[in-house]
């Protein structure tokens, strides 16, 4: 049970927060010399942070559902910004998987992630909203959700950073970045349950603590960081990936 919860919390906390959540989960087993979630615990968990992103954004969630005109714009951005990690994925899915089997690469990913987040401090905060997107804008905020295939790279981290870049107010990066994490997060969770043959029926009831740790931890990661964003950027937690990936370069 301790385990579960332990990665549900650590998979819903690092989804959100920009601090890589592919990256945690490669470290921390490492700094704690045991063993990570498996593959089946691991897609379990998606859903939970899938259920905490959809509960979140619910308004935009349901304009998709009824299809109209700005559901329809929004689900268009988010399909122009997800092939980008879909092409990248299928091309290079094996130097990718074999990097997760490497710490001190994952360490030195999220050290860059750090760097990066820390330089986002500088860019001049504007306020496009996201119903002023263009197709480049979804392109590139797609790419910067690409490089998160990296672990140890915060997929959150790189799209809101884009989305600043993009002239997009603070919060409408966060929004923008978790709506295009939709996609993202249900696809990584479906997969790895394709991988293994099955669906996720019969799972333990500890792992669907997992499950509610991943779901309760993310809603509130999300809640935190749309409050915080406008007010202290995402350089703190820059400043915590250089740290945490400089301690774990040293460790593992």
């Amino acid at each position: 049970m301790a385990d579960a919860l332990l990665w549900g919390l650590i998979q819903g906390l690092t989804e959100f927060l920009p601090i890589s959540s592919s990256g945690h989960l490669v470290l921390v087993p490492a700094l704690l010399d045991r063993a990570g979630p498996d593959l089946a615990t691991s897609a379990v968990l998606h859903l939970g942070t899938l259920a905490a992103v959809l509960a979140y954004y619910r308004r935009d969630v349901m304009k998709v559902i009824r299809f109209d005109d700005e559901g329809r714009f929004i689900l268009k951005l988010l399909i122009i910004g997800t092939i980008p990690a879909a092409v990248i994925g299928l091309l290079f899915e094996g130097p990718l998987d074999r990097m997760n089997e490497t710490p001190r690469a994952v360490a030195v990913a999220l050290m860059v992630t750090g760097v990066i987040l820390i330089g986002s401090r500088f860019i001049t905060i504007h306020h496009r909203v996201l119903e002023d997107s263009t197709i480049p804008d979804a392109v590139l905020i797609g790419l910067g959700q690409a490089t998160a295939l990296i672990p140890g790279v915060s997929r959150s981290g790189m799209t809101i950073t884009t989305g600043l870049g993009r002239r997009f107010g603070p919060v409408e990066s966060a929004r923008y970045s978790f709506l295009l994490g939709i996609p993202a997060i249900a696809g990584a969770g479906f997969l790895q349950l394709l991988d293994l043959g099955g669906e996720p029926g019969g799972v333990s009831g500890e792992l669907w603590l997992g499950v509610v740790a991943a779901a309760v931890s993310g809603y509130l990661a999300i809640a935190v960081l749309v409050r915080l964003i406008t007010r202290i950027g995402l350089a703190p937690f820059g400043v915590y990936c250089v740290i945490a990936g400089a301690i774990a370069l040293a460790v593992v």
